[in-house]
């Protein structure tokens, strides 16, 4: 089959289905052939301010049908769109414009941008909705990330906004015209972009949520018929720790797949909600943002082999130890993606982690089975996951130490009911300076977005980096998690 550019395959469905729902949001619901018409007036007003062939557009939107017009518009035009929260503090903000060099702005700036700016609820009227001219750029997506250097990287996926909707994975996940989705999650991240983006692609109709809620998602599975349903293990275990009699009010029978990914699931949580609905609408996939491997495995396989993450295809990712040698069955080691998935991304403020064959690896350590299951020790070691969005410790260090209070620090991941994981905090204050917690809570909160704050914080007497600059988050996780299983008392919470 021939490829197709991603904004004309969406466009074709309008033709088909004109007048059908494509998008419903809580701010209403637009058509497809509303969404092929204002994404072709986006796509012009975009042009008229200078925005050409494969250029970044930032787009800074709330979930909503505006979001999705504003995304097809920057594929029409050529370009790609540079996902990023609606809301976000001026120095990270800043850091990651100041990398992205992005053409223009679809969203509302609170921090210094002087190119050009597309505000929310922008008249259109002035362009026409005549189709353009069938576009697409050699990147079909860029998602900002906190780097693991302490500072903010972008990922670029290289794949082109030309694509086969006929080809696997599109097909695998049966997003078709008869398919409704609903998205919970917020859609600068890049599993609900990825998941809404096909399900668009493939003529489904999207339901979204303007921001997780556990039992209005039950509410409108139920309303919508819905049929597809992405989470992450966070919501899963929300929606479980809703009362049995709430729980089960709703009639959510329409549900045929559930998929969960972006962050370990408790086997507890996972084996309850096969009990729940059957392991035949369970699905688990595995894999970066950055792509170009991964596994997933149904409910059933899951029944038969607990804590999987899904078999491995042949050449899609090996199990290597620390001296780049093949790890045995059963060893863990760190999870090796093949050269090829190295060429499908790039990094923007960073390098790959490249090994000699060219093959790159995200920092997640694992083994595999004698059957080829692959089972995940690890999600990468330093990385804290909190309800699926990724926090790199460095990067809130920096901001830390930023803080004329503060000498050193480290982030650690902590374990949290709700989340996964909380974020703590241990700070080592500079000599003569006494603490003054909420100037320090105030500092980062005017720099990192609200996801990234420290839930708890711990005073320590000693430095925490030795003369190498190095500082060993393992141990100290570890020495943690032993002092709360004992019930020791270390740690200071915000007001």
């Amino acid at each position: 089959m021939p490829l197709k550019s991603i904004a004309s395959i969406i466009s074709g469905h309008s033709k088909r289905s004109d007048s059908a729902p494509a998008i419903t949001y809580p701010d209403g619901t637009m058509t497809w052939g509303e969404l092929d018409r204002k994404s072709n007036q986006r796509a012009r007003m975009l042009a008229s301010m200078g925005v050409g062939q494969d250029d970044l557009v930032a787009v800074m939107l709330p979930n909503g049908t505006e979001f999705h017009e504003a995304v097809l518009g920057i594929w029409k035009a050529g370009a790609t769109p540079c996902i990023l929260p609606a809301k976000l503090p001026g120095r990270e903000a800043t850091d990651i414009f100041t990398l992205a060099a992005p053409a223009a702005l679809i969203g509302e700036a609170s921090f210094p941008f002087d190119g050009p700016t597309i505000p929310r609820a922008a008249a259109l009227d002035q362009f026409s909705d005549e189709p353009v001219k069938d576009a697409g750029a050699v990147s079909w997506k860029a998602v900002a990330s906190g780097g693991s250097s302490g500072r903010p990287k972008i990922i670029v996926d290289t794949m082109p906004a030309f694509i086969n909707t006929d080809a696997a994975p599109y097909t695998a996940l049966g997003l078709s015209d008869d398919v409704t989705m609903l998205n919970p999650g917020p859609l600068y991240h890049n599993f609900p972009f990825l998941f809404t983006s096909m399900a668009l692609m493939g003529g489904s109709q999207v339901v979204g949520m303007e921001r997780f809620d556990a039992e209005e998602l039950l509410r409108l599975v139920e309303c919508h018929k819905i049929n597809f349903l992405p989470l992450v293990p966070t919501m899963m275990q929300r929606i479980w720790a809703l009362p049995e009699d709430i729980r089960t009010s709703y009639d959510i029978s329409s549900l045929q797949r559930v998929w969960h990914m972006a962050a370990p699931c408790p086997q507890w949580v996972k084996r309850a909600w096969i009990e729940w609905l059957g392991p035949e609408k369970i699905f688990e996939a595995y894999g970066g943002t950055e792509g170009g491997g991964g596994t997933a495995i149904t409910g059933v396989e899951w029944l038969a082999k607990p804590g999987s993450v899904g078999k491995v295809a042949p050449g899609t990712l090996r199990i290597l130890r620390e001296d780049g040698t093949p790890a045995d069955i059963g060893e863990i080691g760190e999870v090796h993606f093949p050269p090829a998935g190295a060429a499908k991304f790039k990094y923007i403020g960073a390098e790959k982690n490249t090994d000699a064959s060219g093959g790159y690896w995200i920092g997640d350590l694992g083994h595999v089975d004698e059957d080829g299951y692959l089972f995940l020790a690890d999600r990468r070691t330093d990385l804290i996951i909190r309800g699926g969005a990724n926090i790199y410790p460095a990067e809130v260090e920096a901001v830390l130490e930023e803080h004329p209070q503060v000498s050193t620090s480290a982030v650690i991941g902590l374990p949290d009911d709700d989340l996964g994981q909380r974020v703590h905090a241990i700070v080592h204050l500079r000599e003569g300076e006494a603490l003054d917690l909420a100037a320090i809570v105030t500092h980062v909160a005017e720099v990192l977005a609200k996801y990234k704050w420290p839930a708890s914080y711990e005073l320590s007497k000693a430095p925490l980096r030795d003369d190498a600059g190095k500082v060993r988050r393992s141990a100290l996780k570890m020495e943690r998690q032993a002092w709360l299983e004992s019930g020791r008392e270390f740690e200071i919470r915000p007001s």
